[in-house]
């Protein structure tokens, strides 16, 4: 037996993308931000189909994209930020929350919210994830941005469209 497989496209035209960004650690979440841009642009996303909400940090992001989802104008929304270890538990807290609250975001709204938030132990390993060596991750939450927007719009066609055969052929299905 072979299921079928469905898969978002890559493309991002016709769709509307909110980035909410943390200035904490400005001169990387800078790189991460560049790189979501990028990736959307690579996809035919449009220059006015993409804005960018700046937030104090990381532990902020999940209010602000609440707010966004709430608005309706955005298709989806990628949070970025960069959240470095240090000599308290305060990593924890932050990027706990941070994590926790997008991903309840994306659950209760029904919007996807990409989770483009880098956790590192080092500012080396930051540095590294957001553009140097292995990859950025804004690129990444941004290319994941349009293939779960594409998803969503199949699954929704699906729903029309099996809501229209009920309709019109009720004994059928």
């Amino acid at each position: 037996m072979k299921p079928k497989v469905h898969r978002g496209k890559l493309a991002a035209e016709g769709f509307k993308f909110a980035i909410v960004a943390s200035r904490w650690n400005d001169f990387l979440t800078s790189k991460l931000i560049d790189g979501a841009v990028d990736g959307l642009e690579s996809l035919g996303a449009s220059e006015d189909s993409v804005e960018v909400f700046m937030v104090p940090g990381s532990f902020e992001l999940p209010s602000v994209a609440r707010k966004i989802a709430d608005g309706g104008s955005f298709d989806a929304i990628i949070a970025l930020g960069v959240v470095i270890r240090g000599e308290t538990a305060h990593f924890d807290y932050v990027a706990g929350e941070a994590a926790k609250g997008v991903g309840q975001v994306a659950m209760q709204t029904g919007v996807p919210v990409m989770f483009g938030v880098v956790t590192a132990n080092t500012l080396e390993q930051a540095i590294n994830r957001c553009g140097v060596k292995a990859g950025n991750k804004g690129y990444e939450a941004a290319m994941a941005a349009v293939e779960i927007v594409n998803l969503y719009s199949q699954l929704g066609s699906e729903k029309q469209e099996q809501g229209f055969k009920e309709k019109a052929f009720p004994h059928v299905v």
